[in-house]
């Protein structure tokens, strides 16, 4: 099997990556915090959700951290961690879901209450611990209610360590399918691990969650037949058709008519985009693809100068 790099994202230690930094790091597959207990949901994470897709990670899951010492408390625990996510990331059933358990004196009764909940709900579930505190578990016992394990042990400590762990130092432990080596990948503050079985890769391989509550976007108002300007002065034209982008590295689709709007996802060469409008606004050429419950995505299709046209990044029918 290939083994990936995947990487570790919580608020506030990640948020000033650049999408350059994820480039560099090269990951495919990033582990996003939402919640903590009861109490905490991570403030970032659309926005390191935004950072990592442009800088090329195309596969996202998502953990939270454990605080209960009650069974009951894990049933809590788990709710408000579905909860949270379905308000920000919206995962669809089979998302991997993640328990990191790093606490002392954690029930492997409660564990297991809180996988049950995730697994209830849909979702693939995850195991997170260090190799330390593996003693104190009852693996066999967590593990039928698991679909994923992910073990933690540093053999260089707090050093830098690169993408490729040397694996004499390998965590043993049965189930393993995620080794989590490091908290300074390549020298920056990033947990780093790799995927050690099959199963693990296709579990983390996640698409990039859409934007749940997108932002308030610009309501036409009528003014033609054919045309409206909307409330940002931006006058539209209605037209229908398909464009296809021909751009090798893709086009951000958003949803707003300008590059400030929060990003859906990059579609790359090739997709076919149906569109109902478009307008010049911000120095390009904008389309409007209609996605239903009266919500509407945007597209740049080129460059412009005032209503000018100036290039093409793909071709209309």
């Amino acid at each position: 099997m290939a083994r990936e790099t995947v990487i570790d994202l919580a608020s506030p230690y990640q948020t000033g990556l650049t999408p350059a930094d994820y480039r560099k790091v090269g990951a495919k597959k990033a582990i996003i915090k939402i919640t903590e207990g009861t109490s905490y949901t991570n403030p970032d994470v659309r926005h390191l959700i935004n950072q990592a897709a442009e800088g090329g990670v195309t596969g996202f899951s998502f953990y939270h951290f454990g605080r209960f010492q009650s069974d009951s408390q894990a049933v809590a625990e788990a709710k408000y961690f579905i909860e949270q996510a379905k308000k920000i990331v919206n995962p669809q059933p089979g998302t991997l879901m993640i328990l990191d358990a790093e606490i002392k004196n954690m029930l492997t009764s409660s564990v297991v209450a809180f996988l049950n909940v995730l697994r209830d709900a849909g979702f693939k579930t995850g195991f997170y611990t260090y190799k330390y505190l593996l003693p104190s578990f009852n693996l066999e016992k967590i593990h039928q209610y698991m679909d994923f394990f992910w073990l933690a042990a540093y053999p260089l400590g707090d050093k830098p360590a690169g993408t490729s762990p040397d694996f004499n130092y390998f965590p043993s432990a049965p189930y393993v399918d995620a080794w989590q080596h490091t908290s300074r990948l390549l020298g920056y503050s990033l947990d780093g691990s790799i995927t050690v079985t099959d199963n693990g890769n296709r579990l983390l391989s996640g698409p990039t969650p859409a934007q749940v509550k997108p932002a308030p976007k610009p309501q036409p108002k009528p003014q033609a037949k054919n045309t409206w300007v909307d409330d940002l002065g931006v006058k539209w034209y209605k037209e229908q058709g398909t464009f296809t982008i021909t751009d090798p590295m893709g086009i951000w689709l958003r949803w707003g008519a300008t590059t400030k709007s929060a990003k859906i996802a990059v579609l790359p060469r090739g997709a076919e985009v149906k569109y109902d409008a478009y307008c010049y606004s911000g120095g390009y050429v904008w389309i409007r693809q209609p996605r239903g419950n009266g919500q509407f995505g945007y597209l740049p299709t080129g460059e412009a100068k005032g209503n000018k046209r100036l290039n093409y990044w793909g071709v209309f029918k």
